[in-house]
């Protein structure tokens, strides 16, 4: 689709509880990407998360590390052309904004969920063997999960189709200039046009601290209206 090969590659990171879609999401979006020519590696973290579950290591200090190292990875991969698309519990929202800091080409998503339809959908048993106290420091149970506070786009997965999910997020990347229009509308099958992001307002400067005893400066509207009052004072002593 003629992308420039220099800004091809950027990291599609989603995030979100055990069991809410995210692989299942990211395998639909790769294979979409994939089809308009994209090179794309899914890092599905949530494989490595079981293993340390069963293993019965699954620790703050362990998640932590894993995410760091998806992050390493999706960082080479994007900075070689390459879209990585990491599906990854990652609870910890000082280690995604970390991420999102040293990749630089970083869209957030977040796949939410309720509890209890993760529960339904938990074929293991994971949650009820947290619930009994047979899975320690586990997520959404027995430790937290820190939900994203400004992610580029909030999938619900109770509510939403994958195709739907998935085109909020092909929307989201063409808003954010990572996909072309042509590109989109082949993916999603109808015209596809980029929506303008909304405006940052400019931070208003600090005002300086007024010293003790100084008088505060006349505003330009305040000494306009202060000089006719002068001229008719002159003109009532002549």
């Amino acid at each position: 689709m003629g992308t420039p090969i220099e800004k091809a590659g950027f990291t599609l990171w989603l995030t979100g509880m055990r069991g809410a879609g995210k692989s299942t999401l990211a395998g639909y979006v790769g294979q979409r990407l994939k089809s308009v020519g994209r090179q794309v590696e899914v890092l599905d973290g949530d494989e490595l998360e079981k293993s340390a579950i069963s293993a019965g290591f699954e620790t703050k200090e362990a998640r932590q590390s894993e995410v760091r190292r998806l992050g390493f990875l999706a960082r080479l991969l994007s900075r070689n052309n390459v879209v990585a698309i990491a599906a990854s519990l990652s609870p910890y929202r000082d280690n995604r904004d970390q991420n999102r800091r040293e990749i630089g080409r970083y869209v957030e998503v977040f796949v939410d969920c309720p509890v209890e339809t993760l529960m339904q959908r938990d074929a293991k048993g994971l949650y009820k063997k947290a619930l009994a106290g047979e899975l320690t420091d586990f997520i959404g149970v027995t430790a937290p999960y820190e939900p994203p506070a400004n992610a580029e786009v909030v999938i619900r997965t109770h509510e939403e189709r994958v195709e739907e999910s998935a085109q909020k997020i092909f929307q989201a990347l063409l808003d954010l200039g990572y996909l072309k229009p042509a590109e989109v509308s082949a993916i999603i099958g109808q015209k596809a046009r980029r929506r303008p992001l909304p405006a940052k307002r400019p931070a208003r400067p600090a005002r300086a601290a007024r010293r003790d005893g100084a008088r505060p400066k006349q505003r330009p509207a305040e000494r306009k209206a202060v000089r006719p009052a002068k001229q008719t004072r002159r003109r009532a002593r002549r």
